[in-house]
């Protein structure tokens, strides 16, 4: 047998193996894609409310070394901002950087806020406060600190291209995977709870309040908290003007 013989008896296989393979690509995509469209959120509050969830504190400097790897990546696929709408409040403080970083452009601010009607377990997003400057023909960057269900960035995406936008992109420091919004610039993907530096005193007044309601021992927030890097002698200081302003 020749070896064009060969190749003509194996070319039948060869193309059965790549259609096989191809399938089973586009099934495990499919699969996917379904898992993040009908994902029940509300398992991942529940997680948290029984603390059934793993935290991430990032510190300052971490959180400025992503913000730094953020701008490099807007400077190199050369979009130039002339606004950058930070979105209330998280997206506040990394907007504030990201505009110095990017030569000090102009700020605004946009706020969303969780509308919950009576009876109704879902929730969601709606603009309470507009956006504080015109943004027609303007090229607009939307600066958040994570792209978590993503129901917020895709409200406030939408309402600055309503208001006649020329481009909006989206640039947030962590990106959950199953966001229904996948930002055009992010630096960690992360499925865990993120805790960041200007809300940490919040997050353990919360998470205290949430353990008197439940009869979880507060024990549990302090070694869960500090396992994904809180600073224990913090969490003591804010665990004593919690309990004190809990009074």
């Amino acid at each position: 047998m020749n070896k064009f013989s060969h190749n003509a008896e194996l070319f039948p296989y060869c193309v059965t193996r790549f259609i096989y393979q191809r399938l089973i690509l586009e099934i495990t995509a499919i699969k996917c894609l379904n898992f993040i469209l009908l994902r029940d959120f509300s398992s991942f509050e529940e997680d948290y409310l029984s603390l059934n969830i793993e935290f991430e504190v990032p510190s300052w400097d971490e959180i400025y070394d992503m913000l730094l790897t953020l701008a490099d990546m807007i400077r190199r696929d050369g979009f130039r901002p002339d606004i950058i709408v930070g979105v209330s409040r998280g997206g506040w403080p990394p907007a504030r950087v990201m505009s110095d970083l990017l030569g000090n452009v102009e700020l605004a601010n946009v706020r969303v806020e969780f509308y919950r009607g009576i009876a109704e377990t879902g929730s969601e997003p709606i603009i309470t406060q507009p956006l504080s400057m015109p943004a027609k023909d303007k090229m607009v960057l939307i600066m958040d600190d994570v792209a978590d269900t993503g129901k917020s960035l895709k409200v406030v995406r939408d309402y600055i291209m309503n208001n006649n936008a020329r481009i909006v992109k989206i640039a947030t420091i962590y990106y959950k995977p199953w966001s229904i919004i996948i930002p055009d610039y992010y630096v960690r993907v992360t499925k865990r709870w993120i805790v960041f530096p200007w809300e940490r005193k919040e997050t353990v007044r919360n998470l205290i309040e949430r353990c008197k309601r439940s009869g979880i021992p507060i024990s549990e927030v302090r070694r869960r908290l500090i396992e994904g890097g809180m600073d224990q002698r913090l969490f003591e200081k804010f665990l004593n003007e919690v309990m004190e302003e809990m009074k």
